[in-house]
């Protein structure tokens, strides 16, 4: 008798203690008891896309909220739209959505940034988006706008945090004279913080530049169980090219290739994991980017055999590194010419010093150790803000 008591016991205290003794992560938007009183009786407008999901089942955050009695009243989307089906690039429109008949305002077209107007019936803004740790990613460049927006109309944020699966601090940091909608912010092309981390620098560090008025009214929702240095692997691709955790790792590293003639494997199941061009000097491994619908709809060098580098089992990759792009750029032996768009590559690296010092031969040593004071002083600035020691 008194073994099955303890046993009963037992199970009772393993059921009460807290998931997060168990390694179980549990993003902001499943904590709801920590945020629904901030947005009960209010008129409630929500910055989502596909990853914006709550529980086990994956269940869309907006639709969950409208079934507890939430009034939520509009939807802003970013790139790729509010439910992910967008190529990268492609103007996102306005409209309804099907699901919901919630009206979807684009952040990823002419307009990047809320009005007044289509906040004016808005109480409180809800951002949950998933990020994968490069500054390039333009979901945190929509976060920027959306607290402007809020700072500037005295409306509420409420930021969801979700863990960085790709959770490293490196590369270049931006310059101001490089600032563009694929780099906001001062700090390096891997970041190392999430979310609702970059939110508290963005107020901390007087970004916004809101002509004098206060900074933006902000609330984060941690994330529990889940500290830095710890592996994320998402539970849903956060963009049509980054379907699994491979890419999301390489996905700093390759990115700069869209800035030349070389395929990141867009138009293929496995793309960001591959690299090739029409040319057999780049390799033996091949692939052919086809019309894609959920992956791409017109892919660079469409329906032409591409020759590379398969890098799906690659696992040495730390962080961001230069040494596929160097690699490419002497097997092309095009010199300048290899930089197809040479200002986007320079907006993505956030200066133009990584291309003038690939063009005047130097290694990726010497690259990096140029680069590394400013990261050293990024590195001083973010621990002010971290929440996930």
């Amino acid at each position: 008798m008194r073994t099955k008591m303890a046993f009963f016991l037992g199970w009772i205290l393993v059921a009460c203690l807290p998931s997060v003794l168990f390694g179980q992560v549990i993003p902001g938007a499943d904590r709801t008891s920590a945020y629904l009183s901030l947005l009960e009786g209010k008129r409630v407008a929500m910055v989502v896309n596909q990853t914006s999901v709550i529980g086990t089942l994956h269940t869309s955050l907006p639709d969950s909220l409208l079934r507890r009695g939430i009034c939520v009243v509009k939807v802003f989307a970013p790139e790729h739209g509010f439910r992910g089906l967008s190529d990268a690039g492609e103007v996102v429109a306005d409209g309804r959505d099907v699901r919901t008949d919630l009206p979807v305002v684009s952040l990823y077209g002419k307009q990047k940034k809320a009005t007044a107007r289509q906040l004016s019936d808005v109480d409180v803004v809800l951002f949950d988006i998933q990020d994968v740790g490069a500054r390039f990613y333009t979901y945190t460049s929509t976060l920027f706008y959306v607290m402007q927006a809020c700072a500037e109309n005295r409306k509420e944020l409420v930021v969801l945090d979700r863990p960085n699966p790709c959770d490293y601090v490196d590369g270049p940091v931006l310059e101001p004279a490089y600032r563009s909608f694929v780099g906001l912010l001062p700090i390096p092309v891997l970041h190392g913080c999430t979310v609702g981390e970059l939110a508290r620098m963005i107020n901390g560090e007087g970004w916004l530049d809101t002509g004098g008025k206060d900074s933006c009214l902000l609330t984060v929702i941690p994330v529990e169980g889940w500290k830095h240095g710890q592996p994320y692997s998402l539970p849903v691709k956060p963009s049509p090219n980054l379907p699994n955790d491979q890419s999301i790792l390489l996905y700093a590293s390759l990115c700069p290739f869209e800035a030349t003639f070389v395929s990141v494997g867009r138009g293929t199941t496995f793309p960001f994991q591959v690299l090739g061009a029409p040319n057999e000097r780049y390799g033996s491994f091949t692939f052919t980017p086809r019309s894609l619908p959920g992956f791409d709809k017109n892919p660079l060098h469409k329906n032409v055999t591409c020759y590379g580098e398969d890098l799906r089992t690659v696992t040495d990759v730390h962080g961001f590194t230069l040494r596929y792009f160097l690699r490419f750029y002497h097997l092309s032996g095009k010199g300048a010419a290899f930089f197809s768009r040479p200002h986007w590559f320079d907006l993505l690296m956030g200066t133009d010093r990584i291309r003038k010092a690939i063009l005047c031969g130097e290694t990726e040593d010497t690259i990096r150790a140029a680069w590394q004071p400013g990261l050293e002083a990024y590195g001083r600035m973010r621990s002010k803000y971290l929440l996930y020691r």
